[in-house]
């Protein structure tokens, strides 16, 4: 079991992101290679990933149930995935939190285990995956709340919304930077790297 513990500042206030937060459609639009495909009763979700690795291209299949806070602003994620092939399954369990007022500070704290296959890339690289995937997201999301207008209605709690139904406030078209196509593995472990290379310089350089 990998545990993961991660801070990002999205530019945006807390009061405009968090009822996207709510919108497993509008989350889904900002995870590169993400699609949601069905929302069940009970806060069941089910999408799929596309990731890339070089001229490797896999697609995985999830579900995931969620319950909402809005009162702390804080959900609770269970989900678990297959790839196409079946040959890796993951399990992920996680609480995402939201605070802060002008800015927003998204805090993500859980454990995800990944078996088959993909485990040996998911124990020494998934931790500096999952970092670099957040911040790609803090940004997307930022994006989308500052082309939205300000007063924007919350979705209500427990509503579950339908992925075949017109979205009320669309997610940006899939494309470079926004949901859908493919989750492009490689690019992200290079920024992960060089996140990781430059915190290593910056801390030796504070010791010198």
């Amino acid at each position: 079991m990998i545990s993961i513990s991660e801070t990002v500042t999205i530019a945006a206030p807390a009061d405009a992101v968090w009822p996207m937060l709510r919108d497993p459609a509008v989350v889904a639009s900002c995870i590169p290679g993400a699609s949601l495909t069905q929302a069940g009763e009970g806060g069941a979700y089910r999408g799929t990933m596309r990731v890339k690795f070089g001229p490797t291209v896999a697609t995985f299949r999830g579900e995931a149930k969620l319950a909402y806070d809005d009162a702390l602003r804080r959900c609770t994620i269970d989900g678990r995935g297959i790839d196409g092939r079946g040959a890796s399954r993951a399990l992920a369990s996680g609480i995402v939190t939201a605070s802060g007022s002008e800015t927003t500070t998204l805090t993500v704290e859980g454990n995800f285990n990944v078996t088959g296959p993909l485990e040996t890339f998911a124990n020494a690289g998934g931790v500096h995956l999952a970092r670099a995937l957040l911040a790609e997201f803090a940004g997307n999301m930022a994006r989308l709340a500052a082309e939205r207008p300000a007063a924007e209605a919350p979705v209500e709690v427990g509503q579950i919304p339908d992925p075949s139904a017109p979205h009320p406030n669309p997610p940006p078209p899939a494309g470079e930077g926004t949901g859908g196509g493919e989750l492009r593995g490689g690019a992200l472990l290079w920024r992960a790297f060089l996140g990781w290379l430059k915190q290593l310089l910056f801390a030796k350089g504070k010791m010198g």
